[in-house]
């Protein structure tokens, strides 16, 4: 794990950060990097378990760093009327809005769609699925964590259930900032609100403080250990969790 010295700030993802590099090199199902598919392959069963066999439903779900990316989303469309996506790179969003405008170049997240829907047993279904997220998707909005209004200027009714896969621990350089931001994207849920964490680069024990310390009650919590022997990363597991905001 890179020392709190060789952070990188959100800057330096605006300007170097490529989307299209990233989705090829982590979620295509075909890639060589066999790695990243187990992992991708292990959070959309974790992410099917949470939002199509617990239930995890509501009117409003908001997707905390969303990135350029929709394989978060799939699950959780069949349970939500209203989505809203964010991320704090222009490029990110971009990309996002791309895929959802369904635009001539946009990354194919067919075979994706297709094993979620192979978990959900309709796997034919697969353009169906496209449609509906495509539909539930309301806006793609600029995200800061680092805010205490993390979507600033733009306010919205608090959510029934924040996602965040892969963004927390990437945009917060020690465990202070980790527990900020999540007291900062907690204004965004209502008491009683679930939400979905997906967490690298972070020990259990300190995931499971910083939560309590945010007003979270953990209802879930699983760590599949991984050995990383790839040089595009140095995890060693990785975290599934779902907690329930306590009433104030």
């Amino acid at each position: 794990m890179d020392s709190p010295a060789s952070f990188t700030e959100g800057e330096v993802y605006q300007k170097d950060f490529d989307p299209v590099v990233y989705l090829e090199t982590y979620y295509s199902l075909s890639s060589s990097h066999c790695q990243g598919n187990e992992i991708l392959e292990w959070t959309l069963r974790s992410l099917f378990k949470i939002f199509f066999s617990d239930g995890v439903k509501g009117d409003i779900l908001i997707d905390i760093g969303s990135g350029p990316s929709i394989y978060q989303l799939l699950s959780a469309s069949e349970n939500f009327k209203e989505i809203i996506a964010s991320d704090y790179t222009d490029r990110n969003r971009q990309e996002l809005e791309k895929w959802l405008k369904n635009e001539p170049g946009a990354f194919d997240w067919t075979p994706v769609v297709k094993y979620v829907c192979e978990l959900e047993r309709d796997r034919e279904k697969w353009a169906e699925k496209e449609e509906k997220l495509r539909k539930k998707v309301k806006q793609v909005l600029k995200c800061d964590v680092t805010k205490s209004n993390i979507l600033d200027p733009v306010s919205l009714p608090q959510a029934d259930c924040l996602l965040s896969t892969l963004c927390l621990e990437a945009a917060c350089k020690d465990l202070n900032s980790y527990c900020a931001a999540l007291t900062n994207i907690s204004s965004l849920l209502k008491p009683g609100g679930q939400r979905r964490f997906s967490c690298l680069y972070l020990e259990r024990e300190s995931v499971e403080e910083a939560l309590r310390e945010a007003g979270y009650d953990i209802q879930h919590l699983e760590v599949i250990p991984i050995s990383s022997e790839n040089a595009l990363s140095d995890f060693g597991a990785v975290l599934s969790l779902v907690a329930c905001k306590q009433p104030a």
